[in-house]
């Protein structure tokens, strides 16, 4: 399918971007961060995501980018980081995925070495892989939306006449996106594309992670695997971008990132649990609170940070008896945490009652 190009958005695109381009054209801009990765929009939610792994050491430091409200992108192969970082400014600017790409490639003299996929904030995904991508590589896109006469589109390529010149080919679909260079197999996208459809009951950090996992199947980067990142932002902006990040995880240098990648999310839904019973609490809401703590203890019954402070929660929500044996467990294990009681009536998490405390110490073993 052939596109005509249209000048005045082009022109448009172009001076929001051109300043600060410089970059582009320096050594810098050629960094060989082959992987996998996916980009997507949680239907249900809004929510914005990207996932990625590779035989890079910190690999999140520089292909994984997500703004609230915005979009998410993942610039990888031959990386330059510009793609993140002025690609989020032209999705803000109010323009689509497929126009933001077409405008950072187009003014990138290096464009047939990257590998970029952007989602934007209504779903929309575009995909590129140069020319110079080191095999195996390639993109699956999700089906487009329907269109006004109800037709369903598939995913395709589209270039227009300046595209074609660059010899470059964008893939347009809705909803998510994965794409893979230097893969032992050129099945690694697709099973990504497949396992992220078919765990659509997870929830959307695990569907993410699920597709990381389908890729390491098929084999995954012929080099190995060194590292993996996975970040989740909201569907709108609070004002607060500290508030707008639902998950911010990364795995820097591991011999099993994606294990150790899933492993650390079942750590952030349990403290998210713990967060909201820290939440109930400050309202005085003990039953909130307690089924919070409990849910967190459920998730790591031997993390002894949970298991304390859902102690803690049933005793001030008036269930000493049944915060009694949590107590021991964690003395048991952390016996300074017996002394940590005695200080947190003055910071009101316990309360002042000097028998309660000494019956509660008195769980540390003799």
């Amino acid at each position: 399918m052939h596109r005509k190009p249209n000048i005045l958005g082009t022109l448009a695109l172009m001076c929001v971007v051109a300043p600060s381009l410089v970059h582009a054209q320096q050594p810098s801009a050629v960094r060989p961060v082959h992987t996998f990765s996916i980009v997507a929009r949680d239907p249900r939610t809004g929510d914005l995501g990207v996932a990625v792994q590779s035989h890079w050491f910190a690999v999140g430091a520089e292909v994984t980018w997500a703004e609230a409200g915005v979009g998410a992108i993942a610039t990888q192969s031959f990386i330059d980081p510009g793609y993140g970082k002025l690609g989020l400014d032209l999705l803000r600017a109010g323009k689509s995925a497929d126009e933001a790409l077409r405008a950072l490639l187009a003014v990138d003299p290096h464009a047939d070495s990257r590998q970029v996929a952007i989602v934007d904030s209504q779903g929309n995904v575009a995909c590129f892989t140069g020319a110079k991508d080191t095999p195996e590589a390639g993109c699956a896109v999700g089906k487009l939306h329907k269109t006004a006469s109800g037709q369903a589109s598939q995913a395709e390529s589209v270039t227009d006449e300046t595209a074609e010149k660059l010899g470059l080919r964008i893939y347009l679909g809705s909803d998510f996106s994965a794409q893979a260079n230097l893969m032992e197999k050129n099945t690694v996208w697709p099973a990504m594309a497949r396992a992220y459809e078919e765990n659509a009951q997870a929830s959307f950090a695990e569907r993410l992670v699920a597709a990381l996992d389908a890729a390491q199947a098929q084999g995954g980067d012929i080099r190995g695997k060194q590292s993996a990142a996975i970040l989740v932002v909201r569907s709108k902006s609070t004002g607060q971008p500290w508030a707008d990040k639902i998950v911010d995880l990364r795995v820097d240098d591991s011999e099993e990132p994606i294990k150790e990648l899933k492993r650390l999310l079942k750590y952030h839904r349990a403290y998210e649990y713990m967060e909201q019973g820290d939440a109930c609490s400050t309202s005085r809401d003990w039953k909130c609170a307690v089924e919070n703590y409990g849910e967190a203890e459920k998730l790591l019954p031997e993390q002894m940070e949970v298991v304390f402070w859902h102690a803690v929660t049933l005793v001030t929500s008036g269930d000493v008896e049944a915060a009694l044996p949590l107590f021991r467990k964690v003395f048991a294990k952390e016996p300074k945490w017996a002394e940590l009681v005695g200080r947190l009536p003055k910071a009101d998490l316990l309360p002042d009652d000097p028998k309660l405390i000494e019956r509660i110490k008195a769980q540390l073993p003799r």
